[in-house]
């Protein structure tokens, strides 16, 4: 966008296209993406636009499930603007990275890129309910969706399914039945050492679909890399759409909003090669987890405080909740309880604390609390439970860890955000039942061994009373 004053009435805003000029031609796919978001394109896409061979590297992406976002890309000739907001000013680019964008029902297209000799990463951000896992990590098979797409696998390899690990093991199997080779399988999604993690659920798929082409495929067909990712990207709302329309005569059906701050860090091989990430500002290295550790605890678990006590407290986005001197105050606490785990230098921890607040009050990035919310049953324990189990493992009782699983108890019961949160609807009746019961069953629904520690309950019920008396 433009800081010049801007007549919109004298202009009507012009759609994207390659055939107008906009991005150029369409790079030869070599990335094939699952979970097309905002998110995705504001990082991944990002940096691949950004390296300096970006012209050998396009991008066919497919979205977890609903068409409305593919089929406006499509209009757009995958072309979409990045709109930087700093606190003081955007700057929009156009990024075009994207050479084809499907529905995830698109099944037979999704085969098509696991065919093609020249596909060489597989990246993904599918949110870490997407990995359907059961609390121990392992796949959750209970799950209908899963047993159903593992049984149409058994049927057929090239049955449609929907999951995000079936649709990776079918396309594992139909490369494997074309005779290619292996490709990088790069997980971008907020989960601990989350290569690993994907590798162990494509093996227990692969058994329990059975079959010795399904294990050959997972075994020498993928090797999976760990990320870790970090850039604030809010939903984009109709006023950003007509925002960017006025201010540069552009009408983007599916515009990004993103803050300055990007980081993107990588451990794993890539036995087909990548893009120059590097160049673009990337980090390869040997173990990712104390970066992974001090974004997940820090700003993570800092955005679930702030997404439930904020809401409580009757704000609606990041930057309000931090504003609030008791959430900030909060927000501290807890982090001077998480960096004294981490694995990183002090000062380093310190300054990373500094740009947080920096970016958290960043006014000119709306991140919706509600949005932040969704989903706590699968993002507390990556977030918040390494730390308290730390704590209480040294006979601690850490009050700014105790503080968010209370501020989740009251959102659980009703107060602040709505709940959107599969995971958690079969805990609505006992959340929602008398608050000692409560407090204990949600404690043991986390971590069975949590639920028997009573002191923490104690601590629990009292920060509910104290801090969310509203939710008593």
């Amino acid at each position: 966008m433009s800081d010049t004053p801007f007549d919109a009435a004298a202009v009507t805003p012009r759609g994207l296209s390659r055939a107008a000029g906009d991005g150029g031609p369409a790079a030869p796919v070599r990335i094939l993406h699952l979970g097309l978001g905002n998110f995705f394109r504001a990082h991944q896409a990002w940096y691949t636009a950004h390296a300096p061979d970006a012209a050998d590297w396009g991008i066919a992406a497919f979205s977890g499930s609903r068409p409305d976002l593919p089929e406006a890309l499509a209009a757009q000739d995958g072309l979409y603007t990045l709109v930087t907001r700093g606190a003081d000013g955007d700057r929009s680019e156009v990024l075009a990275g994207l050479s084809a964008v499907h529905p995830g029902g698109d099944h037979g297209a999704w085969l098509g890129y696991w065919r093609l000799p020249a596909l060489a990463v597989v990246t993904l951000t599918v949110t870490e309910a997407g990995y359907t896992r059961r609390a121990d990590g392992g796949l959750d098979t209970d799950r209908p969706e899963v047993a159903a797409d593992l049984a149409a696998l058994r049927a057929d390899p090239l049955a449609p399914v929907r999951t995000a690990v079936a649709r990776l093991l079918a396309g594992l199997a139909a490369r494997r039945a074309a005779g290619l080779g292996p490709v990088a399988l790069v997980p971008c999604d907020n989960l601990p050492a989350n290569g690993t993690v994907l590798a162990r659920l494509l093996r227990e798929a692969a058994a329990q679909v059975g079959g010795e082409p399904f294990a050959e495929a997972v075994g020498s067909g993928a090797a999976c890399v760990t990320t870790m990712v970090d850039r604030i990207t809010p939903a984009t709302t109709d006023a950003d759409r007509a925002d960017l329309a006025a201010a540069g005569g552009i009408a983007d059906a599916a515009p990004v909003l993103t803050e300055p701050f990007s980081e993107w860090v990588l451990s794993g091989g890539f036995p087909a090669g990548r893009p120059d990430w590097e160049r673009a500002g990337a980090r390869l290295v040997d173990d990712v987890t104390p970066y992974e550790e001090r974004k997940l605890w820090l700003l993570n678990g800092a955005h679930s405080l702030l997404a439930y006590a904020g809401g409580i407290r009757g704000h609606a986005t990041v930057a309000e909740a931090v504003a609030d001197p008791e959430c900030r105050r909060w927000t501290e606490q807890w982090w001077t309880e998480a960096a004294a785990r981490l694995r990183l230098p002090a000062e380093e921890s310190d300054a990373y604390r500094a740009a947080l607040l920096e970016r958290f009050g960043n006014p000119r990035i709306r991140h919706a609390l509600a949005q932040i919310a969704a989903d706590g049953s699968q993002k507390l324990p990556v977030r918040i439970l390494p730390v308290l189990r730390r704590e209480r493992a040294a006979g601690r009782m850490p009050a700014g860890a105790v503080r968010v699983l209370a501020a989740w108890l009251a959102h659980l019961r009703g107060f602040g955000a709505p709940v959107r949160d599969a995971g958690a609807e079969p805990l609505l009746p006992t959340a929602r039942g008398p608050l000692p019961d409560a407090v204990r069953g949600v404690l043991a629904a986390l971590d069975p061994a949590l639920g028997g520690d009573a002191a923490l309950a104690a601590a629990v019920l009292a920060a509910v009373r104290a801090d969310f008396p509203e939710a008593c």
